[in-house]
């Protein structure tokens, strides 16, 4: 069904996930790797990866050098992020390399299966309570009234909030009591009114200007 690589120097960490993805993705294969070195010679032998999930504690990379390293050498495979590292700045940071999630290791298994197949649904994840928190107050160069956010009416301001919590579609359907295809058509729209070409960059931008979406 799908073929996977973890990247984690520690062993019971992989072959933990390795269980879950086997339990929750039935027929999929997992390939892993101890270190980015390792990491980079598998997927070079193997291009039909669909997901890498990788380590921000490779012994070979420092924070999100990996992360670099890695979308640099291989541009289409889609990363997630899985580490116990917490902090919102470091999240919008792998965003902002490329990464299309980003998995706290403490995530209980069946949200982390619910993850996974939202990522490889073409989806964003993103850790709820984390992505919940405030962000910096806004840059004064930038005043909110000329921020392409003020182009958003207020159903997709409520859209795209929810999107920065790292919330995916059928989610917000659920939370705003709307139907998943009306979810899909303000996603769209909001997409194109912030000039913007995917989900991820929305994200970002939204929460540049968090105080602007609330």
């Amino acid at each position: 069904m799908y073929r996977l690589l973890v990247a984690d120097d520690h062993p019971l960490f992989r072959e933990a996930m390795v269980a879950v993805i086997a339990r929750g993705l039935s027929g999929s294969e997992t390939l892993e790797a101890a270190s980015l070195a390792a990491a980079l010679e598998v997927v070079a032998q193997h291009d039909d990866l669909d997901l890498a999930l990788l380590d921000l504690g490779l012994p070979d990379a420092e924070g999100l050098s990996g992360l670099a390293q890695l979308r640099q050498a291989v541009p289409w495979l889609p990363v997630v992020i899985v580490s116990a590292e917490q902090h919102k700045h470091t999240i919008l940071e792998a965003l902002n390399l490329g990464a299309v999630g980003y998995i706290p290791k403490s995530t209980p298994r069946d949200t982390l299966l619910v993850a996974l197949q939202q990522i490889l649904a073409g989806q964003v994840y993103l850790p709820p309570d984390i992505m919940r928190t405030g962000s910096p107050p806004a840059s004064p160069t930038a005043p909110l009234k000329h921020h392409p956010l003020t182009s958003l009416t207020d159903k997709q301001r409520e859209v795209l909030a929810h999107m920065v919590k790292g919330e995916s579609n059928k989610m917000i359907a659920y939370r705003l009591d709307i139907a998943e295809t009306t979810v899909k058509t303000h996603v769209s729209a909001i997409l194109r009114k912030l000039r913007v070409s995917s989900r991820v960059q929305a994200i970002l931008l939204a929460s540049e200007r968090d105080d602007g979406i609330r």
